[in-house]
């Protein structure tokens, strides 16, 4: 099955190889907003990875092994017990988390860690559990997933249908990602006590999607159309709709290029432009995208094919939440790629 794409750079627009029959390009533009437009809602974060939001109280979690609260403006950092030691490798530890369904009552959650042995290091699936003003590893849901160098993936989402879905990057095994036996390079689908539901395109596999390379980002529109976010090879950064079994490409095809078999972006950086994109969130027919190598608040409009920068003036940007008409979002500038200014990282809100 193959797939047009828009291709697009923040400067300037890069489509190429486009068929007759392709989607056109669309205009980029940028409609970035002054800093006085958006609020600061908390600040010295550490690493911030993952923002969950619950009435008017925040879940963040930290990347060195914590969840920062705020709530009525207070900021409490709560520790996690983790079962097994946190990574402290490029671009892992405690990354994924969402609250679970039934959380006033049971005060569960589920995160997404990465962890070293003595001669290894995986990424694991767990249920937290809040006491007081911390937490602790109650139940594991799925262990060993592939952990590189680099691409951990990381993003834990619950879908329209009750289900449990977590993006694996390829550990930086490329060929993992094609490889159905493997969990690497995979978008992740489960029921919430960790067990593989009947209705998984393949049989007895956790495999939701696969032919990834390191995605970071998931969300569904109000129609339950799934979208994800995914980190390209030196740019080539991707904007893709997600269909159960179908394979992405990584690494036969990425970017603009097709192929028969593989599903091509709905939106690309092109080869010239690189996002490095991560939390995502769907509003009002529109994406927004965090981008961290791209340092901006991205907004793809699915109806125009347009691409515009919201915000690009407070440095990288992790993750986004969206609740009625009010975008959240974290920087990630304490993450050791970027250059933390005063009151680093911050979450921040803007109005749609």
């Amino acid at each position: 099955m193959k797939k047009s794409f828009v291709g697009v750079g923040i400067t300037l627009l890069c489509l190429t190889g486009c068929s007759t029959n392709e989607i056109q390009p669309s205009t980029v533009a940028n409609n970035s907003q002054s800093i006085e437009q958006y609020k600061t809602i908390a600040t010295n974060l550490e690493a911030p990875w993952a923002i969950n939001k619950l009435g008017d109280t925040f879940y963040i979690t930290e990347r060195t092994g914590h969840i920062v609260k705020v709530e009525q403006g207070e900021m409490t950092r709560q520790a996690v017990k983790l079962e097994k030691t946190l990574s402290t490798a490029s671009e892992a530890g405690l990354l994924g988390f969402v609250l679970a369904p039934d959380f006033v009552q049971s005060n569960e959650a589920y995160a997404y860690y990465t962890y070293e042995t003595a001669s290894e290091q995986y990424n694991r699936i767990v249920v937290l559990q809040q006491e007081n003003d911390s937490w602790r590893e109650k139940r594991l849901l799925l262990d060993q997933i592939p952990s590189g160098k680099y691409h951990h993936g990381g993003r834990v989402k619950i879908g329209p249908d009750q289900k449990l879905y977590v993006t694996a990057g390829d550990a930086s095994n490329p060929q993992t990602a094609q490889d159905l036996t493997t969990l690497s390079g995979k978008i992740l689908r489960m029921n919430l006590d960790g067990s593989i539901p009947d209705d998984n395109p393949f049989p007895h596999l956790y495999v939701h999607s696969y032919g990834h390379r390191n995605p970071q980002g998931i969300t569904w529109s109000t129609d339950g159309t799934m979208y994800a976010s995914e980190h390209g090879q030196s740019a080539h950064d991707e904007i893709n709709k997600i269909e159960a079994g179908q394979n992405y490409g990584w690494p036969i095809i990425e970017g603009e290029e097709e192929q028969e078999g593989f599903i091509s972006p709905l939106f690309t950086s092109g080869s010239e432009s690189t996002w490095a994109p991560s939390g995502i969130a769907f509003y009002d027919n529109k994406l927004y995208v965090a981008a961290l190598r791209g340092t901006a608040l991205l907004e793809f409009d699915l109806k125009s094919k347009e691409v515009k920068e919201i915000v690009n003036n407070v440095g990288r940007i992790r993750d986004v939440w969206i609740e009625e008409n009010i975008l959240y979002w974290i920087t990630n500038n304490t993450d050791g790629r970027g250059t933390p200014e005063e009151k680093d990282d911050q979450l921040y809100k803007l109005e749609l």
